[in-house]
């Protein structure tokens, strides 16, 4: 198991520099740059030419690269040049609430998700299930900005019940973690009920029919069980894109966050704080990777055989 481990952390080292690259090349061959925010109208070619050495934007792509890599590696994540502030210093004061709501987001569609699949699964072919799967079908497909934006409009505006933006107590929360955890939730529910449905017609169920055990005993015991591996894989997958769907969420609810820093930093062209952010995403989905196959090995016993 060990040895699995260190194999698939090192998998990660190849991933995360072609990450690197791609976020480097693509955000410096946008056209604009930072010093555009920097320069007041009118200023002479030698002041953008100055300013460009100060920040070393003169150099060549590939010397940018490898410097920034370099500080990257080293947990230097360099200073923000519009916000004239450590890069580390705005997101740590922005990535806890990206956190909370990633956190509270995939627990809510954990449970609910597991729990209307287990439903959908014990009334296969039911007016439940068939609600259910109808539902689930509904909240795959809703673009999560137009769905806050409904939520908002609802709950907030109409209703008020909840706060329409900001991060000002755990009621501003609510709309927010909706907006992301259905969406999951879908998702989540579907695997449940096809794992179960699966697991249900395996050899052991039978025998745990013949030694006289309850249908509901069965189903919510040992066929769960079995179903929830799958289940867990996908949510360790989901803890990157979680914090991912996040960035637009933040940006509908005002929240402050990671997705609020990085969409500001980009309309500045502040490279350092965007290229921060964007690795901080990728290396959560790469994370939650990794989580997935080490929870999978330590669930499942044939997965453990295949390893040793």
């Amino acid at each position: 198991m060990m040895s699995y481990l260190i194999k698939r952390v090192l998998m990660l080292v190849p991933v995360f520099l072609a990450v690197s690259v791609v976020i480097f090349a693509i955000l410096h061959f946008i056209p604009g740059d930072p010093i555009d925010n920097l320069l007041k109208v009118g200023s002479s070619p030698e002041a953008r030419a100055e300013m460009e050495a100060r920040y070393g934007l003169d150099r060549p792509l590939p010397v940018q690269y490898a410097i920034w890599l370099g500080k990257v590696v080293t947990g230097d994540l360099g200073t923000a040049i519009v916000a004239r502030r450590p890069v580390a210093d705005l997101i740590a004061a922005a990535l806890p609430h990206s956190l909370m709501l990633g956190g509270f987001a995939l627990l809510f569609s954990s449970v609910l998700g597991v729990v209307l699949g287990v439903v959908a699964a014990l009334k296969r072919d039911g007016w439940a299930d068939r609600a259910i799967m109808g539902g689930v079908l509904v909240g795959s497909t809703m673009p999560s900005f137009w769905l806050g934006l409904i939520l908002m409009l609802v709950f907030s505006v109409w209703l008020g019940w909840f706060p329409v933006s900001g991060a000002r107590g755990w009621s501003s929360l609510v709309l927010p973690v909706l907006t992301i955890g259905l969406g999951g939730t879908a998702l989540v529910a579907r695997i449940t009920r096809v794992s179960m449905i699966e697991a249900s017609g395996r050899d052991f169920v039978l025998l745990l029919h013949a030694k006289g055990l309850s249908p509901l005993r069965i189903q919510l015991g040992a066929v769960l069980r079995h179903a929830l591996i799958p289940v867990v894989t996908i949510l360790a997958l989901r803890i990157g894109w979680i914090l991912g769907g996040a960035v637009t969420v933040e940006v509908v609810f005002a929240r402050p966050g990671l997705g609020t820093l990085l969409i500001k930093s980009l309309s500045q062209h502040d490279y350092p704080v965007v290229q921060a952010c964007l690795l901080m995403l990728a290396m959560a989905v790469m994370l939650g990777t990794l989580l997935g196959d080490i929870l999978q090995a330590l669930m499942d016993p044939r997965v453990r055989a295949s390893l040793s």
